[in-house]
């Protein structure tokens, strides 16, 4: 029954279409035949004067010939009229073949899930042993795409698209980008993010240049009525004002888009919404890590005391807490190299601590290097690797994370530590400073997430080897590690990038050599800069004069006040 009556109703639809097809033909050819003549002339030409004989009678006025310019003008207001019919003719057809392809796949989808279900049902049985009836799965099916049209629906009403929310405060409101043709503008930044730039992640460009096709074809598309008796315009993005969009997570993404209108000062706008879909289960599973040990690798040179502090850590959380983790130190030079082999053997001495090695290079550091060789040295088997620096605290609880965030031929995890600004800048004076730990506070005042840095990573050895390593040809300071960061992203891995909130970089004073090349030494300033204080924090300190001399002329005040 379901098959004859579907049957009968692409019968239907087919022979509308047809007689839709004639009807338009029929219309193309009343409207493009051409006329006798003399209608012609009679409707294109002025109608002479009519003049009184002196006998009483009627009689012809004087008839000026056409001429060839009034032929010319009529002939281009005719092919003007053409033109126009024959692109509004082409704009219907279009839209007709555009409504049959999209029946012809809605029918063929239909016939593909009736198949389906009729195959099923030959094959199954039902619960109570019958077998299952022909479209046995249809109404299921039916019920499921409904209650998805109305979840998505229900995401429409529950957005702020047809009128405001109560809020609690003014840091609950969930603002708005505005965007053009080529940029988008944007309030939350980060430091590699710009108030004003093109949209470089290709999902956000395919996000609005959807937007924007989606608001084209609903301009073009005639509505029934509502435009009679106007000239229709064909819009193009050249008529594209501007946007705003913003997406509240748990609802969808709200698009208010601005075009030209027909009039200097009027304007067509359209709002979009794009709902969020429920959630879907994609992965249910147990991830073992006891026996995931991971390699830390520590390029050094010099720095001895930093790196007492650094093990005074790793005795901590590595050796005490989590117990699967073998340190690599890769050292460049010879001073001070005997007072980090002490370092490292005591530490082995008091808690019995073997799972180390030190490995001396006597060349000029190189970030790059030292950790390329470091990886390269270990022997056993496919390790997973943390690249770490001397001024890195991180916690038992960031090594699981680790763990959990690579995968060998399918994931490496880059994730964005915590800066620690100068906190000599935070509390005021040495005096007051208190001990490291409790100095890691995520907080405006205290940081930043480094979002520019791409140098603390975890990736197992087999893709680090098979990606190519460190370029070991940068010297010095930076550029290395957002070469091998490129090199991931250029691969089919998954690059896992996320705020950590177990890895800290600890504040120190940086020094940039004069011997950098220009790029690196404007890189190591930059670093400088950011990682002094907040921008609140470098303001006082600029104004602190200014600030000194108004708290000098609010004292005599103050005085005066508690005597009187």
């Amino acid at each position: 029954m379901l098959r004859r009556g579907l049957l009968a109703w692409v019968s239907r639809v087919g022979v509308l279409l047809v007689l839709v097809c004639c009807s338009l033909s029929l219309l193309y050819v009343m409207t493009c035949s051409p006329h006798s003549e003399d209608n012609l002339v009679s409707h294109a030409l002025p109608r002479p004067g009519l003049g009184v004989g002196a006998a009483g009678g009627i009689g012809a006025g004087q008839i000026r010939p056409p001429g060839r310019e009034d032929y010319q003008a009529m002939l281009a207001e005719r092919e003007e009229q053409h033109k126009l019919t024959m692109a509004s003719l082409k704009k219907q057809i279009a839209q007709l073949k555009e409504a049959l392809q999209e029946r012809s796949e809605q029918l063929k989808g239909v016939q593909d899930t009736m198949e389906r279900a009729a195959g099923r049902g030959q094959g199954g049985q039902s619960p109570g042993g019958g077998a299952l009836g022909e479209g046995g799965q249809g109404p299921g099916a039916d019920r499921s795409h409904t209650d998805l049209q109305e979840f998505l629906r229900s995401q429409l009403g529950r957005a702020e698209v047809h009128q405001g929310t109560r809020l609690p405060n003014e840091y609950a409101v969930v603002p708005f980008e505005s965007f053009t043709l080529q940029r988008v503008y944007q309030l939350e930044m980060g430091l590699t993010r710009h108030p004003e730039e093109k949209p470089v992640r290709k999902d956000r460009r395919d996000e609005l240049s959807e937007a924007l096709e989606t608001a084209l074809r609903s301009l073009n598309t005639p509505r029934d009525g509502a435009d009679k008796g106007r000239t229709t315009k064909v819009y193009s993005p050249s008529d594209f004002i501007e946007g705003i969009a913003r997406t509240e997570k748990d609802k969808g993404t709200l698009y208010e888009l601005t075009f030209k209108g027909d009039q200097s000062r009027e304007f067509r706008k359209l709002v979009l919404f794009r709902p969020f879909g429920p959630l879907m289960k994609v992965k249910n599973e147990r991830v073992d890590t006891a026996n995931v040990p991971i390699n830390i690798i520590v390029p050094l040179s010099q720095r001895a005391d930093k790196f007492r502090h650094f093990m005074h850590n790793f005795r901590e959380v590595c050796v005490r807490q989590d117990g699967r983790v073998h340190l690599t130190v890769v050292y460049f030079g010879k001073d001070q190299m005997n007072e980090v082999r002490s370092t490292l053997e005591n530490t082995s001495r008091e808690i019995n601590f073997k799972n180390f090695s030190l490995l001396q290079l006597n060349e000029e550091f190189s970030r790059g290097r030292g950790l390329d060789v470091g990886a390269r040295a270990w022997k056993g088997g496919n390790v997973l690797l943390f690249f770490c620096d001397v001024d890195i605290y991180f916690t038992a609880d960031f090594l699981n994370t680790c763990r959990l965030n690579a995968q060998p031929g399918k994931k490496v995890f880059y994730p964005v530590l915590f800066s620690q600004y100068n906190p000599t800048l935070i509390y005021g004076n040495h005096d007051h400073i208190p001990p490291v730990e409790q100095q890691l506070v995520i907080k405006k005042d205290t940081g930043l997430w480094r979002d520019f840095g791409f140098g603390m990573t975890c990736q197992y050895r087999s893709d680090f080897i098979n990606i190519g390593g460190f370029d070991v040809d940068i010297k010095g300071w930076g550029g290395e590690d957002v070469h091998l960061y490129r090199k991931y992203l250029h691969s089919n891995l998954l690059v896992v990038r996320s705020p950590s909130r177990g890895l800290f970089h600890l504040w120190h004073e940086k020094r940039c050599a004069d011997e950098l090349p220009p790029e690196q030494y404007r890189m190591c300033m930059q670093s400088k800069a950011m990682n002094e204080a907040s921008h609140g924090q470098l303001g006082m300190l600029f104004f602190r004069h200014e600030i000194e001399a108004h708290l000098r002329k609010q004292k005599p005040q103050r005085s005066i006040a508690k005597k009187t």
